[in-house]
C-alpha cells in the first residue's frame, strides 16, 4: 500500500476554519493581475522575490503556495532549476507552518527535497502540505510541489516532494 498525504487536516497551528482575510502579519492581498486573490508576504525577501516571486492563499483549511517560473529559473536543459524549486519549497515550509493566521519566526533546520518530475517555465507550480508536528521549539512540515496543469487538482502532476523542520526563534523587530 502506497503512502500519500492525508486529506485530513493534521495542522496543529490552523484554527478550525480559516478567516476570509488573514490575521497573519505581513500578508498583503493582491488585488490586480494574474495573482489577484492571492497574498504576498511583506516586507518581501529579496532573494525569494528574485527567484519567484511567491504567493499564498487559503484552500480547504490549509495553505497553498504559488509560483510561476520563467526563463530566469531555467537550468541549461531548459527545465526549472532545482535550486529554484528548493527555494520555493523553503518558502512553502514557513507558509504551511503558519497558515493564514500564525506567523512562524525561525530558521530552516532541514529541507529535504526529492525531484520527481521536471518543471517547465510558464506553468503554474503550487505547493500543498501539512504540519506533521508543531512543538514549542520545532515545527515539522511536509508537502508536494505540483505542476498545476490546466488549473484543476485532477490535472496536477507532482514535481517535488519536500519535508523540513523549522527551529522557532523569538520574533525580531523589522523596523
Amino acid at each position: 500500500m502506497g503512502l500519500s498525504m492525508s486529506e485530513e487536516p493534521h495542522d496543529k497551528l490552523l484554527p478550525d476554519g480559516l478567516e476570509a482575510e488573514p490575521t497573519r502579519a505581513g500578508l498583503k492581498k493582491v488585488t490586480e493581475g494574474q495573482w489577484a486573490g492571492w497574498y504576498h508576504y511583506e516586507p518581501s525577501d529579496a532573494f525569494e522575490d528574485y527567484t519567484g516571486p511567491f504567493y499564498c492563499k487559503p484552500e480547504r483549511r490549509k495553505m497553498i503556495c504559488g509560483f510561476l517560473p520563467d526563463d530566469k529559473n531555467c537550468n541549461a536543459g531548459g527545465n526549472i532549476h532545482g535550486g529554484s524549486l528548493m527555494t520555493f519549497a523553503d518558502y512553502a515550509l514557513f507558509m504551511i507552518a503558519g497558515g493564514m493566521n500564525n506567523e512562524v519566526h525561525g530558521v530552516t533546520v532541514t529541507c529535504n527535497c526529492e525531484f520527481v518530475n521536471a518543471a517547465v517555465p510558464g506553468k503554474l507550480l503550487v505547493a500543498r502540505g501539512e504540519v506533521v508536528r508543531a512543538g514549542l521549539t520545532m515545527v515539522f512540515v511536509r508537502g508536494i510541489v505540483y505542476d498545476a496543469g490546466a488549473g484543476t487538482e485532477a490535472e496536477e502532476r507532482p514535481v517535488l516532494a519536500f519535508s523540513g523542520s523549522i527551529k522557532r526563534l523569538p520574533a525580531r523587530d523589522r523596523g
